[in-house]
């Protein structure tokens, strides 16, 4: 059984598995109004990312508390320029 996270792609979305001894969950990623700006191949990553970052602006208690729960926590970032490479440097 491999542990992780792995990704799976098909002409319908992503799959993103992700799964430890203790925990096990498939989360299903397709196209949606967000996301039609995004190639399929980094759908998830377009999807997750933009979850994740307008979760975070709803400033929900609620939210925040199960984010702090589970050690969860996500910064936006500037985007890198077109075609652009990371320096590699932290951020």
């Amino acid at each position: 059984m491999a542990y992780g996270i792995t990704v799976k792609q098909d002409t319908g979305g992503s799959r993103v598995e992700v799964q430890c001894e203790h925990q096990n969950a498939l989360v299903y990623i397709v196209p949606a109004e967000s996301s039609w700006v995004c190639s399929a191949e980094l759908i998830h990553a377009h999807a997750m990312a933009g979850f994740f970052n307008e979760l975070t602006r709803l400033e929900d208690a609620k939210i925040q508390a199960l984010m702090q729960k589970w050690g969860i926590y996500t910064r936006e970032r500037a985007l890198e320029p077109e075609g652009g490479q990371s320096n590699g440097a932290g951020g």
